[in-house]
This record gives C-alpha cells, sequence and structure tokens, in this order.
C-alpha cells in the first residue's frame, strides 16, 4: 500500500469488505481512514471530505504537473475528479455488495483551472438509483464557490465478484 501527498493510504479495496458494507459504510470508512482510497488518489491527489447518503464532496488543488501546453490545468483532470465524485454518489446509495462502474460521463468546462486557482471542492449528487443504473451530476468549484466544471454521468450497477481481486 502506497501514500498520496496527504498522507492517505492508497489501495484496492479487499471484496470481502464490499460485499459486507453499504457503499455509504466504505465511503465513511474511506474519509476516516479506515480503509485505503483508490490507487488514482495517488495520480490525482483527492480526498474525500464529506460523505452522506446520495452525495460526496472530494476535496482536491491542480497544480503545475497537470497543464497542457498552453499554461492551464487539462481538461481531464476535471473529468477524472468529477468522473469519480459522482460515482461515488452513486456508490453512497447502494446497498452491501454492489459496486458500479462509468458508462458514460459528460463534463462542460466553464472556466481554466490553474495552480493559482486553489482548493477546490468537487461536489458530486445521485439523482437516480435503479437495479441496473445510476445517474449523477456533479460541479468543480473553488473555495468561494465559483463554478470551474460541471456534469453528469451514468453508471453500470453491478455485484462484487464472490472471489478478492
Amino acid at each position: 500500500m502506497v501514500e498520496n501527498p496527504s498522507g492517505a493510504k492508497i489501495g484496492l479495496l479487499p471484496a470481502a469488505i464490499v460485499r459486507e458494507k453499504t457503499g455509504l459504510e466504505v465511503l465513511t470508512a474511506m474519509r476516516n481512514g479506515h480503509l485505503p482510497l483508490p490507487p488514482m488518489a495517488a495520480v490525482i491527489p483527492m480526498r474525500i471530505a464529506e460523505v452522506a447518503l446520495g452525495s460526496v464532496t472530494l476535496r482536491c488543488e491542480a497544480t503545475e504537473q497537470f497543464y497542457n501546453a498552453m499554461g492551464i490545468v487539462h481538461g481531464g483532470y476535471s473529468l477524472t475528479v468529477l468522473d469519480s465524485c459522482m460515482g461515488l454518489a452513486i456508490y453512497s446509495t447502494l446497498g452491501a455488495g454492489l459496486g458500479q462502474t462509468s458508462i458514460e460521463t459528460k463534463v462542460n468546462f466553464v472556466r481554466p483551472i490553474t495552480a493559482a486557482t486553489g482548493p477546490l471542492r468537487v461536489v458530486g449528487t445521485s439523482l437516480h438509483t435503479g437495479s441496473r443504473t445510476g445517474t449523477a451530476e456533479g460541479k468543480v468549484v473553488d473555495d468561494v464557490g465559483k463554478l470551474y466544471a460541471h456534469g453528469t454521468t451514468t453508471c453500470f450497477l453491478f455485484p462484487v465478484p464472490p472471489a478478492d481481486r
């Protein structure tokens, strides 16, 4: 297991834990440092700041390492943190033994992000959880609420396989 720059543990969740706990319980344990954050959090440092049924807020801060050739943060950064947050919002509504993965994600980029933008909040809200799919919306805002990007996602819901990965 590795750590991201904030010192949070990074690794895969044991399938046994996911089979036993609801999505909300897993995310709460991740936020509290009792379970590891996913490996993607080592690539784009992000952490769960708030979690409730149907809602997740991530905290992150873009640095120059995410710049494109134009000297602004690459759009893939916003897309990735929104995809993660919206998927987690859906996951927070799932019962024990269920997982989710993105089918489709759409993002609108409103204004450029730079290292000077500072800390960002990524807020995801579940809109619908069905038996096979879930949908959510999300937004990337700064600490004063200025909007940088927003989007929607549709996720496929599936039972977690019985064997650990």
